[in-house]
């Protein structure tokens, strides 16, 4: 449980963080990175994130695959739970 705690912590950041870095016009997060951190299981946290900071919600990629990644993590959860 704590490892879900922080890997949401880190995708609800790194959000923050490449919205800093886009305003500025510094080097940015790559994309793939942000898709990794919410596959390995920062998906809910990344999504709070992109809503939160208005950032990649233009971007269809994420816009869908955000949640389609937290929905294939919670039926696999659920799965999990009930066998």
């Amino acid at each position: 449980m704590l490892y879900f705690m922080i890997i949401n912590l880190v995708g609800f950041v790194m959000m923050c963080v490449d919205k800093q870095l886009a305003i500025h016009h510094k080097n940015r997060v790559p994309e793939r990175v942000l898709f990794l951190i919410a596959i390995i299981g920062g998906s809910f946290g990344s999504i709070l994130g992109m809503y939160a900071f208005r950032h990649k919600t233009k971007h269809l990629s994420f816009v869908i695959g955000m949640p389609v990644i937290l929905i294939i993590q919670l039926v696999v959860l659920y799965l999990y739970i009930s066998i």
